[in-house]
C-alpha cells in the first residue's frame, strides 16, 4: 500500500540517528513532519532551521498524537516505544515502531524509486537486510532510463483514454505499449535518441 502523505500530520518520537533516517524518507512526500524528542541529531535541527519539520525538545505526552495521521517511534526506550503504540492505537493512529514488528501497524519497504516506478520489498520487519540486498539487486535490473519510459507510458496512456478507440481495443493497447518487447525496444532507442540530439547540438 502506497499512502498519500502530502499534507498529513506525521509524527516522529525520536531524533537519533534511526529517527533522522526515518525523517529523511519522509520528508519529500509533503506531509507536515513534528518530531518531539529529547536530543536531536545535527541534520535534524538543519531541517527544523529550514523550516522544512517542525522540531520540540521535550518528552514525549500522549496528546502528541492528537490529529496525527501516522506516527514513527524510534527512541532507545522499549517503555516508550509501546506506550506511543497503545496510546497511538487508542487514537486509531497508524503507528511503526522501528524495528519491532510487533508494535506495528505498516512496516517501511526497501524501495527502488525510478522516477514514477516504485518498486517495494518488505519482510514485514522480519529481515530489513534481506529487504535492502533485494533492492540493491533490482536497482541494478531497473536501470535510471526506466523513469523516462515510465514517463513516456503515462503521457501515451493519457492519449490513448482520451480518443475514440472502443474500451477493449484500448486495454489492449495500453497492454501491449507495457510488454517487454515495448519495453526493451523503449530502452534500446534511449541511447540512440541521446546521440542524435548531441549531434544536432
Amino acid at each position: 500500500m502506497f499512502l498519500k502523505l502530502a499534507g498529513r500530520q506525521v509524527l516522529v518520537v525520536g531524533a537519533g540517528n534511526v529517527g533522522e533516517g526515518k525523517i529523511a524518507g519522509i520528508l519529500d512526500t509533503g506531509a507536515r513532519i513534528r518530531v518531539v524528542a529529547r536530543e536531536a541529531t545535527s541534520a535534524v535541527h538543519d531541517w527544523a532551521r529550514a523550516g522544512q519539520i517542525e522540531l520540540e525538545l521535550r518528552s514525549f505526552s500522549a496528546q502528541d498524537l492528537d490529529g496525527a495521521f501516522l506516527a514513527v517511534v524510534a527512541t532507545a526506550s522499549p517503555d516508550l516505544n509501546e506506550f506511543v503504540y497503545r496510546e497511538a492505537q487508542l487514537r486509531g493512529v497508524l503507528c511503526n515502531v522501528v524495528d519491532v514488528p510487533e508494535f506495528c501497524d505498516f512496516f517501511y519497504p526497501a524501495v527502488v524509486r525510478r522516477g514514477d516506478l516504485q518498486i517495494a520489498i518488505s519482510t514485514s520487519g522480519q529481515s530489513p537486510s534481506l529487504a535492502q540486498k533485494l533492492r540493491q539487486q533490482l536497482e541494478q535490473q531497473f536501470g535510471p532510463r526506466y523513469a523516462d519510459w515510465v514517463t513516456e507510458l503515462g503521457e501515451t496512456r493519457r492519449l490513448v483514454q482520451a480518443s475514440d478507440l472502443a474500451p477493449e481495443r484500448k486495454r489492449e493497447l495500453l497492454h501491449s505499449l507495457a510488454s517487454r518487447e515495448a519495453l526493451e525496444a523503449a530502452l534500446a532507442e534511449t541511447p540512440a535518441r541521446v546521440a542524435i540530439k548531441g549531434a544536432s547540438a
